[in-house]
């Protein structure tokens, strides 16, 4: 069974060798006035009038196919090669003639946890000597907040600089204390607050300082995992209990704001967020005096693509495997699997764990009952180097399912609609208590539901471990779990409290460019959107049982009469392990395959592996294609350059591949009937 373990010094290593920390005020500095000019981004979409661009995700910051390193000693070349590529060209040239103060709208650097977008974005302005400041309104990406704050970025979010600003304004900022000041203007604001322990990490050198600072501590230090009593328990939501009970200092404070030190039971990084994450390892530890620390890495973002320079990128991974002696279930290679479905079925991922993971659908262990939340490269290879995190904790709001599942309705369907109630807003960087009030919610959909808090823009989401839970994991074999059951406390506090009614939700498919952009499927049909593609997988629908519900959708046409589908379709299993699984007959399928069933129509089962989902390998769209896919984004360039992805469940991408059109599967004329479609 998987549990925190000690850290591990490496032979000819004691304790004695390592050297006492430096104090935090050794770290300090004076740091001098910023200044600079303004470079906004517009929202040229909006005529009539100038608007601050919202929304700018982490795709538009940095593309994927930047997001490479070669090396460890050339780690930030094509990060700042690729900063804003497509959404402003000559961004590096602006900033290196004094344009240093990036104003943008609301929620700016949502998305994923590629700690490039930061790091690419200091580094252009250092080129020239100068230091960038990041002025943005409500909202922001919290992944990229801590990220900035890690990296001794300026971030600044105040709403009313934003509404002010204006092309040419001079700026300064001190980083003292966090005022901004338009100069042109004559006006200073005050950005909102950061908490005492986030700012004294900002002011003292950083997360590298910071571990150093306490990297010998930590070694000395065992993990206790201690959960709270009853009474105690009662007040604190599932995700608050798993965090009370994971501090390193135990008479932290668990309320929204805080920021402690929390133990972490698996620290996951993919190929692509690995080489950063061990460039911070080899800074806090020296690279060779321990074994990191609850280290996982999976091998499916950069791979299969043929590509020279992703070759180089995953070797930095696994040699760091190699030195380390990280080995299966912990290190898996290319075609093991997407680490969100990989790491799970390996037993890696339990209820009651708290998981820092550094890919922002980390989120999808909340299916488990685990805390899943994305982090950056820099705050993983600190763990890796400490075995804990800095963890600010958020406001908690709760979603409650009611109703009964309505016809064709899947995890997908459900988080869609979720999306699109919560709107530009989403989920204001809370952490999601979600609860299946007559425990009707497969695991397949949780993960699902879970694994898209990424883009609504939370914390963290969990489903509290309940009989579905923990027979998912007896059907793997898995008997003991670490940590006693937990549910969330009767008088836990709610942000926002809401009920949904699943008896209301349709099937549905999200339109270009956001995933909260969704319509219900019928509707959709009515439009006849055709499609280039339609593919199956990503690490939010690539189960076993998301497989299965797109051929028994596919076999019922058959029988339809459907022999071929109508534009190309591909499929993507979540792991490995699925990869065989849908090649052994099914009962449900009269003792066909999952895998035969898709070929029968011309459908194309490709590896296990991240691929199209964020626009890389043969299968990305390309400039005017379009897919109906069942991924978890839809932005601007995210599946491929120029081309438009529709989001949708695998039942309404089976069904669309079929009829040629994106629709549900009542556009084939099929009926439902549980016994035969449910899962």
């Amino acid at each position: 069974m998987h549990t925190i373990q000690p850290a591990r010094l490496k032979p000819g290593v004691s304790l004695d060798t390592i050297p006492e920390p430096a104090s935090s005020a050794a770290e300090t500095a004076s740091a001098p006035i910023i200044r600079g000019q303004a470079l906004i981004f517009w929202d040229l979409k909006v005529l009539g009038r100038k608007k601050k661009l919202d929304a700018i995700d982490t795709d538009q910051i940095t593309p994927s196919a930047d997001c490479v390193s070669e090396s460890l000693e050339t780690l930030d070349e094509r990060w700042k090669a690729g900063s804003f590529r497509y959404l402003m060209p000559d961004f590096r040239a602006r900033v290196h003639r004094g344009e240093t103060f990036l104003v943008a709208g609301d929620r700016f650097a949502i998305g994923s946890s590629r700690e490039m977008s930061p790091a690419g974005l200091k580094a252009i302005a250092e080129e020239v000597g100068r230091e960038i400041v990041i002025v943005c309104g409500s909202n922001m990406g919290d992944i990229f907040r801590r990220n900035a704050l890690n990296l001794g970025l300026q971030v600044v979010q105040s709403p009313d600089a934003v509404a002010d600003a204006r092309d040419g304004d001079e700026f300064s900022f001190d980083p003292a204390s966090r005022r901004l000041t338009n100069q042109t203007q004559g006006k200073t604001y005050d950005p909102v607050p950061l908490s005492p322990k986030e700012d004294e990490i900002r002011r003292t050198g950083g997360i590298f300082a910071a571990g150093r600072r306490e990297f010998r501590a930590s070694i000395e230090r065992a993990a206790r995992i201690e959960w709270p009593d009853p009474e105690t328990a009662r007040r604190l939501t599932s995700t608050e209990q798993i965090v009370w009970a994971h501090r390193v200092d135990k008479n932290a404070a668990v309320a929204p704001g805080a920021t402690l030190r929390v133990y972490a039971d698996l620290l996951p990084a993919s190929d692509g967020t690995a080489p950063f994450a061990i460039h911070t390892f080899n800074r806090i530890t020296g690279g060779n005096t321990i074994v990191p620390r609850q280290a996982a890495i999976a091998n499916d973002h950069f791979v299969f693509t043929g590509k020279d320079d992703d070759n180089k990128q995953t070797a930095i991974g696994r040699e760091f495997a190699r030195l380390h002696g990280i080995e299966k279930p912990y290190y898996a290679t290319p075609g093991d699997g997407i680490f969100h479905f990989y790491f799970p079925e390996q037993g890696l991922v339990m209820p009651g764990q708290f998981i820092p993971g550094a890919d922002s659908h980390s989120r999808a262990y909340g299916a488990y009952g685990a805390v899943g939340m994305g982090v950056g490269s820099t705050t993983l290879g600190f763990g890796w180097s400490t075995g804990y995190v800095y963890f600010t904790a958020a406001k908690s709001r709760r979603v409650v399912f009611t109703g009964r599942l309505q016809s064709w309705v899947g995890g997908k369907d459900i988080v869609l609609e979720l999306l699109r109630r919560w709107g530009a807003k989403q989920s204001q960087g809370m952490s999601v208590e979600l609860v299946d009030a007559a425990k009707q919610l497969p695991i397949a959909y949780r993960n699902t539901i879970a694994n898209m808090m990424a883009e609504a823009e939370a914390l963290n989401g969990i489903f509290a471990p309940d009989e579905i839970t923990y027979a998912w994991y007896r059907a793997k074999g898995i008997r003991e779990l670490p940590y006693p059951p937990l549910a969330p406390g009767a008088d836990a506090v709610y942000e926002i409290d809401e009920t949904i009614d699943l008896g209301g939700i349709k099937p549905m498919i999200a339109k270009p460019f956001s995933p909260g952009n969704a319509f219900p499927a019928e509707e959709v049909a009515r439009e006849r959107v055709t499609f280039d593609k339609a593919m199956i997988g990503s690490c939010t629908n690539g189960s076993y049982d998301d497989l299965l519900t797109a051929a028994l959708v596919i076999r019922a046409a058959r029988r339809h009469g459907a022999s071929k589908t109508a534009k190309e379709f591909v499929i993507f299993p979540g792991s490995g392990g699925v990869s065989q699984q849908i090649e052994r007959p099914d009962a449900r399928l009269d003792g066909e395959s999952i895998a035969d069933v898709f070929r029968s129509v011309g459908g194309k089962i490709r590896q296990s592996w991240c691929g199209p989902c964020f626009g890389q390998g043969p299968d990305a769209l390309h400039a005017g294609e379009r897919a109906i896919t069942s991924f978890n984004r839809n932005w601007q360039n995210r599946m491929g350059v120029g081309g438009e992805g529709y989001l949708a469940s695998p039942a309404v991408v089976a069904a669309s591949a079929i009829v040629g059109y994106m629709a549900p599967p009542g556009e084939l004329g099929l009926e439902w009937n549980a016994e035969e479609f449910g899962v």
